[in-house]
């Protein structure tokens, strides 16, 4: 065997995994409903299984080749979907010349081959008439209703 196939085997096995290293195999995100604090939202995916988080949150996903599902719903507004899309990350094409095949399948079994978009902003629209008694609004919990008088 020749001195240069042993570097190279050598540092093949010092890069394996070259993705899983450099880029970790978690990765946080943000979830947002502009306008709307405090809109629940469930996180769904293959990889993360079932999340809830209130907006606005930063969330900590395990990374994954899977898009996760994103659903919100807030009273008095229509729910709203959106998709945390997965990309594969640019350190694999790296990989694949450094560390051959052996660390392209670490980084695909530890999900660190790929990435999230940063975050997702679900847009809700309002509910028509939510939120209002006869066009006068709702009133505040500690003001008292005034007696409905018939124009009879």
């Amino acid at each position: 065997m020749g001195r240069s196939a042993v570097v190279f085997g050598i540092t093949s096995v010092v890069i394996d995994g070259c993705s899983t290293i450099v880029t970790r195999t978690d990765q946080q995100v943000s979830v947002n409903t502009p306008g709307i604090p405090g809109a629940m939202c469930q996180l769904q995916s293959p990889a993360i299984g079932v999340r809830t988080v209130q907006t606005p949150a930063n969330v900590t996903l395990p990374k994954s080749k899977h898009n996760v599902a994103v659903s919100c719903t807030a009273q008095c507004f229509s729910p709203g979907v959106g998709t945390l899309a997965s990309h594969t990350e640019i350190m694999t094409a790296g990989n694949v010349l450094f560390g051959g095949i052996v660390g392209l399948g670490v980084d695909a079994a530890s999900g660190a081959m790929n990435t999230y978009d940063p975050g997702v902003e679900v847009i809700m629209t309002p509910m028509p008439g939510c939120g209002t008694r006869n066009g006068r609004g709702v009133p505040m919990a500690n003001t008292p209703l005034k007696p409905q008088t018939n124009p009879s």
